[in-house]
C-alpha cells in the first residue's frame, strides 16, 4: 500500500510528513535538508510503521482519505524512567572527545538510538532515550495512492 501522510501533536503541530509542500509551509523541510519527501509504501502486517497506523491503514482503497487517530499506546508508549541512562561526566565527555554534553542537546546511543541531554552536573549526566512521540496522541492524515 502506498499513501501519503501528515502527522500532527494534539496542539496542532505537524511532526511529520511526506508532502513537500506541508514539509516547507511547517518548517519541517528547513529542519530536515537532507529528507526526501515521497509517498510511503508499506507491507501491512510487516510491522514498517506504528501498530495505531497499520490498524487504521487495513480495509482503505486507493483515492480514500482518512484520519487516524492513534492513542500512545499503539504508537510509541508512554516515557519510561528505565529509558533515561546516567553517564559519570568524565567518562562521556572522553566519548565525546573532550565534548561537555549539553542540556537540550542529542546524543546517538552505539545502537543509533536518539537521547535528549537532560541533566548535566559535574558528576553525571543523565540522557533520556525515549523516543521523542513517547506519551504522544498522533494524528495522521492518509490519502491512500495505490493498493498492491
Amino acid at each position: 500500500m502506498t499513501l501519503e501522510y501528515t502527522g500532527r501533536l494534539d496542539d496542532d503541530t505537524v511532526f511529520d510528513t511526506s508532502r513537500e509542500s506541508v514539509a516547507e509551509e511547517t518548517g519541517l523541510a528547513e529542519a530536515q535538508p537532507d529528507r526526501e519527501y515521497a509517498p510511503l509504501t508499506v507491507e501491512i502486517g510487516a510491522e514498517q510503521v506504528i501498530e495505531g497506523m497499520e490498524e487504521g491503514l487495513i480495509g482503505l482503497e486507493a483515492g480514500e482519505t482518512e484520519t487516524l487517530t492513534i492513542p500512545p499506546e499503539k504508537a510509541y508508549g508512554e516515557p519510561s524512567d528505565e529509558h533515561v541512562q546516567e553517564f559519570e561526566t568524565a567518562e562521556l565527555e572522553e566519548m565525546l572527545g573532550g565534548q561537555t554534553p549539553e542540556e537540550g542537546s542529542y546524543l546517538e546511543a552505539q545502537n543509533g538510538s536518539q537521547g535528549e541531554v537532560t541533566h548535566v552536573d559535574e558528576d553525571v549526566v543523565r540522557v533520556d532515550f525515549n523516543p521523542r512521540l513517547a506519551g504522544e496522541t498522533l494524528t495522521f492524515d492518509v490519502e491512500i495512492v495505490d493498493v498492491n
